[in-house]
C-alpha cells in the first residue's frame, strides 16, 4: 500500500536530484531532460494524478535550484506536459520508439521555451549546446519508460 502512494513522488525526487547532481563540465553538457522524461511518463500513464499543475510546480522549484529568473521552467515544463496531457491516449498507442520522437520534439519545444525566455528575460545568446539534452533524452527514453513502466505495474500503481 504504502510502495503505490510513494513511486511518483519519490521518481519526481529522483529526478530533481539527477537534475541537479554536480557533474564534469563535459559531461554536464549532455545531461538529459530527467523531470521532463518522469514527468511526460507519468502524464502519459495516469493523466489524473500528475499533469499541468505538477508540472509548472516543479518547474518553479526548478527555477529556484537553478538560480534562473522564476517562472522560466514553469512555463517551458507546463507545455510540453499539457501537449501530452491533451494526447495521452495517443502516445500510449505509440512504439516505443515512435514515443522516443515525440520526446524529441517535446524536448526541443522545452529548451526553444526555455531559451526563448532566458533570451528575452536576460539577453542569454543561443549556442547549438542547448539541444545535446534533447538527443541524450531520446536514448534515455525507452530504459526509462521500461523501468517506471515495470514498477507501476508491480506496485499496481493506478
Amino acid at each position: 500500500m504504502k510502495g503505490r502512494q510513494i513511486l511518483i513522488p519519490a521518481s519526481i525526487g529522483v529526478a530533481f536530484i539527477l537534475q541537479i547532481m554536480p557533474m564534469p563540465v563535459i559531461f554536464d553538457l549532455y545531461r538529459p531532460d530527467w523531470l521532463l522524461l518522469i514527468l511526460c511518463y507519468w502524464t502519459m500513464a495516469l493523466p489524473n494524478r500528475v499533469g499541468v499543475g505538477i508540472a509548472a510546480v516543479c518547474g518553479i522549484i526548478l527555477d529556484i535550484l537553478y538560480g534562473t529568473s522564476l517562472g522560466v521552467h514553469s512555463f517551458a515544463m507546463a507545455i510540453p506536459v499539457y501537449l501530452v496531457a491533451a494526447n495521452y491516449q495517443r502516445f500510449r498507442n505509440y512504439s516505443v520508439v515512435q514515443q522516443a520522437m515525440m520526446i524529441f520534439m517535446l524536448a526541443t519545444l522545452y529548451h526553444m521555451l526555455a531559451y526563448w525566455l532566458q533570451y528575452w528575460l536576460t539577453g542569454v545568446e543561443f549556442r547549438l549546446g542547448f539541444l545535446w539534452p534533447v538527443v541524450t533524452s531520446v536514448f534515455i527514453w525507452p530504459w526509462l519508460f521500461w523501468l517506471l513502466r515495470r514498477y507501476r505495474r508491480l506496485l499496481r500503481v493506478t
